[in-house]
């Protein structure tokens, strides 16, 4: 009697992909305001503000978000580049309804929760990054770059387009050029030039990085072609992107 053989498949060459990023929930996100603001001056005691001993980042983060006024929908985007030589790595962006107001000071909690959806998304986990954001140059000292720096437990920076508080001078016209950014005599940030001639950036620590060395690693992905460094502004340039795409399926 005739037995039907079972083929046998030659055996195929999987690609293992690394694994998607992975961190620990810090708290939950459904706060009101006041409970938003105790929130913040008790995890803005956790930040550290030192360089990790033998810091040499290979790959390196920026992250950015957009929405369009009067919807409900929140957009971000996270670039990952190969450092020093900003060579791109992957994208991750998503979407996700706002579930808190927009207030000044407490931006976070309402970007936070789409830009942690877009880490969640990483199959390479950057050694650093840097967002399009306050860190300790917040009135609490704990801006989105602070707050998100302590979910990763990644070192963080903050890379502002604007001031949210604080006084400082101009710097000079030339790129590197740079000048203290201080509230009620202490100092908060660092107010630096990418491009000659182009208007300054507000720098500040997010999280296990010192000043100098935020100021640094900013300046070290700025092609001095642009306002912007490299991470940031390729972040946003995805993210818009990647808003226009989903406005427009609808």
């Amino acid at each position: 009697m005739w037995r039907l053989k079972r083929r046998i498949r030659p055996p195929t060459l999987l690609l293992r992909l690394p694994e998607r990023m992975r961190f620990k929930a810090l708290h939950a996100w459904d706060l009101d305001i006041p409970q938003a603001k105790a929130l913040q001056a008790r995890l803005a005691e956790k930040i550290r503000s030192a360089t990790p001993d033998g810091f040499a980042p290979k790959l390196v983060a920026g992250a950015d978000m957009s929405h369009r006024r009067g919807s409900p929908w929140l957009y971000g985007a996270v670039v990952v580049l190969r450092f020093p030589s900003l060579e791109w790595v992957e994208t991750a962006t998503a979407r996700c309804r706002a579930r808190f107001p927009y207030v000044p000071g407490y931006l976070s909690f309402r970007e936070g929760p789409v830009l942690l959806a877009c880490f969640r998304k990483l199959r390479h986990k950057p050694d650093a990054v840097v967002f399009d954001a306050q860190g300790q140059a917040h009135p609490r000292r704990f801006g989105l770059a602070s707050h998100l720096g302590l979910w990763l437990d990644l070192p963080a920076v903050g890379c502002a387009k604007s001031r949210l508080c604080g006084v400082f001078r101009e710097p000079g016209w030339e790129r590197g050029a740079c000048s203290p950014l201080e509230l009620e005599g202490a100092r908060i940030g660092t107010v630096l030039r990418l491009r000659t001639g182009s208007k300054p950036v507000f720098v500040s620590v997010g999280h296990r990085l010192s000043l100098k060395d935020a100021e640094a690693l900013v300046l070290a992905c700025g092609s001095g072609r642009y306002r912007l460094p490299e991470l940031t502004r390729i972040a946003h340039l995805a993210v818009n992107t990647y808003r226009r795409e989903q406005e427009s399926s609808k």
